[in-house]
């Protein structure tokens, strides 16, 4: 996700400030800046939002309060999702509503159900769709790119859009190209006029979601293009724009940023991306990457999010910093208002830092957001930090024009102070009067103040909610109480999608890998691992014993399947993840067992007795230095392991791209003596949604 791109030599860069030292004034005498675009997150990018799914119902409303619930928490005003690929694109695959050109379900993954909460409790909140990763026959034969057909790619897009609308009465207001990946010119134009022909002429085109360059190029040479695209998506553009992205007159987002640590280095690093990105960048929007870590330690990327919430076992979360730095803006403005000019409300202080000023549509409320930040914004995603010369100073602000009559404002306050000192996050200060037009502050480094006209503001909270335990070493799981195509709340699927579906008794419900075909990647294809891969549990997990009942899809099946321990990644880089994974080949009659998922250092090979036509039970024990395992209860080894991972997840998946089936999972100790099944302490289990 943080493929930096830092334009240097044709950056955009906008002189600011009152030439009095330490006086600057407020004033709309000179017109507005640009438009106000809002302030979001981003659930996806590689299933970040997993585990919200399996939290009880409480604390789902709690979580979504913090991010969506107006004068609460974060207060989102943009909520932007993966349109899932059935790929990798971060730390594991989100399922596609098309798996397969002749396959439309607008129920499967999780997406629709958190912008159904999003607009429950802000209708007002803006939806913005964007595909990481597609099928492969989207690709029409080419796993590289999507654009071979641009037809059958915009159908595919603009069908999830319509699914949407008429299965979740959810309105998508933004659509995007392909996350980081090059764009197509004739695709954008095809998506728009599809888009127009369909009735959705009020869904916008952000394009396109990389970095600055080729699309800006393209726009300013091409006049059906700069009609087709409404803002200008760019990521980490470390608060610089391109004078000719500035040039296009288009509105310029950060459609992905921050990508920092959610403790209080991170919030800060939030707090200067906020302001900068308009102070420096002109860009009008601010979105999160990511929303929620909702996914497993220590997958890429882990805790680079605005809150935690991956314990699904323990329903335990925790709201960071960067939540209460996302409020100082959206909790005190709206889409729709407007940026002061540079110089007369939005500039950078001389002893460091910046400050904006927002205006409502109808001129009456004021909002200035001032940060005083001590890292440098270019770092900020990167440790170590380097310093960002910031200096305790006095300033005044002078306000002028439709402001001079301003008497109070409310004022709200964080202070970060590092080195173990407490720090105060979101915290509502005495009014402060405004005397002769003007306001007197005293700024320290690591603050950010929100003075405002509007009477909102509220650090919502909740009672202390469930204290963090272990995710339970004794494990049952036969994907009874899911609904159909539902994924399972702890499994982590790192490539292909795995659903549970009903197949009738004896097994009733099953887990399917869905996926017939390579899809086209997010993740480098040459990194990226050819065949489906699932994890679950505790990455700590040593000495541990996995049992399972599996079948291969009598059509359209995979040409086999394995169980994997001490499986040590997952992300893109899955294809080199290692561990001790048994591989079955059932038509073949044999077994390999690899120290990794390529099968590249192969511990040992056999044959196994002739399989059952349908169902047949593996296990996998892997206890210090040695390995077991079983096909329907006959041994296949005892044999000692390589140097390799000490500890991690356990996993499953199938060797080739193709049906399977997966039933009655059972994970616990190695030296377990006891079967779990018949064990009566509740304790051991771990029931999902319980």
């Amino acid at each position: 996700m943080y493929l930096h791109v830092f334009v240097v030599s044709f950056c955009f860069v906008i002189g600011s400030g009152d030439p009095t030292p330490g006086k600057y004034t407020i004033d709309d005498t000179p017109g507005y800046g640009r438009g106000f675009d809002g302030i979001g997150a981003i659930s996806g990018g590689g299933a970040t939002s997993k585990q919200l799914p399996g939290y009880m119902f409480k604390y789902q409303d709690q979580i979504f309060d913090f991010l969506f619930k107006p004068n609460f928490g974060a207060s989102l005003q943009i909520l932007k999702v993966e349109i899932g690929g059935d790929a990798q694109s971060s730390e594991g695959t989100e399922a596609s509503h098309m798996h397969n050109s002749w396959d439309e379900n607008y129920y499967r993954g999780y997406e629709w159900w958190i912008m159904e909460e999003a607009k429950k409790r802000n209708p007002n909140i803006r939806l913005y769709g964007l595909p990481w990763a597609f099928p492969g026959w989207v690709g029409n034969g080419s796993v590289h790119d999507p654009w071979g057909d641009p037809q059958l790619t915009v159908d595919y897009v603009v069908k999830w859009i319509e699914g949407a609308k008429v299965f979740h009465h959810l309105d998508i207001d933004y659509i995007g190209i392909w996350n980081e990946r090059p764009h197509s010119v004739p695709y954008i134009k095809l998506l728009r006029r599809t888009l127009d022909q369909r009735n959705l002429t009020s869904v916008r085109i952000v394009a396109a979601d990389g970095f600055w360059g080729g699309i800006v190029q393209d726009i300013l040479q091409d006049s059906e293009l700069a009609d087709a695209v409404d803002s200008i998506g760019t990521h980490y553009p470390g608060t610089l724009s391109p004078r000719e992205a500035v040039m296009t007159g288009k509105q310029l987002w950060a459609s992905e940023d921050y990508g920092s640590f959610n403790d209080e280095i991170g919030g800060g690093c939030w707090a200067r991306t906020l302001n900068m990105n308009y102070v420096n960048g002109l860009m009008t929007s601010s979105i999160a990457w990511c929303m929620v870590t909702g996914f497993y330690y220590p997958l890429p990327w882990y805790r680079d999010a605005l809150m935690t919430a991956n314990r699904a076992w323990d329903n335990s979360y925790t709201v960071n910093t960067p939540i209460w730095i996302t409020a100082h803006t959206t909790q005190f403005t709206e889409i729709g208002w407007h940026y002061l000019a540079h110089g007369s409300g939005v500039g950078n202080f001389s002893g460091g830092g910046s400050y904006v000023s927002l205006v409502s549509p109808d001129g009456k409320n004021l909002t200035i957001v001032i940060e005083t930040m001590s890292h440098d914004h270019s770092v900020c995603t990167r440790p170590p930090l380097s310093p960002y010369t910031v200096s305790q100073q006095n300033v005044t602000l002078v306000l002028k024009g439709s402001f001079r009559n301003i008497t109070t404002l409310n004022v709200w306050r964080t202070r970060f102070q590092y080195g173990g000192k407490a720090s105060t996050v979101f915290r509502k200060l005495r009014p402060v009067k405004v005397r002769r037009n003007r306001v007197k502050l005293q700024l320290l480094p690591d603050e950010v103040y929100t003075l405002t006209t509007m009477p909102t503001g509220n650090k919502g909270s909740f009672p202390s909610g469930p204290s963090q335990g272990d995710f339970p070493f004794i494990y049952l799981e036969n994907f009874e109480g899911y609904s159909q195509n539902s994924e399972p709340f702890t499994f982590a699927q790192q490539m292909g999608s795995f659903e549970v579906i009903y197949t009738g008794v004896p097994h009733k419900n099953v887990l399917r890998q869905m996926v017939l075909q390579e899809p086209v990647s997010w993740c480098s294809p040459e990194t990226q691992i050819q065949h489906p891969l699932n994890i679950v549990g505790d990455y700590n997990w040593t000495d541990v014993s996995v049992e399972m009942e599996i079948k291969l899809g009598d059509v359209n099946g995979s040409n086999g399947y394995f169980l994997a321990v001490r499986v040590d990644r997952g992300g893109c880089n899955s294809s080199s993840a290692r561990g001790v994974f048994l591989y079955i080949y059932p038509s073949q009659k044999q077994f390999v067992l690899s120290a990794d998922i390529g099968q590249t250092s192969t511990i040992m090979k056999g044959s196994i007795e002739t399989p059952n036509p349908a169902w047949n039970k593996v296990s996998l024990k892997a206890e210090g230095n040695y390995a077991d395992a079983t096909f329907n209860d006959v041994s296949l080894m005892h044999v000692q392991l390589p140097s390799g991972p000490a500890n991690g997840f356990v996993g499953l998946g199938t060797s080739s791209w193709g049906l399977a089936d997966f039933d009655n999972m059972l994970i616990q100790p190695a030296n377990w003596t006891s079967t779990a099944r018949t064990q009566e302490d509740s304790r051991l289990y771990f029931k999902p949604g319980q």
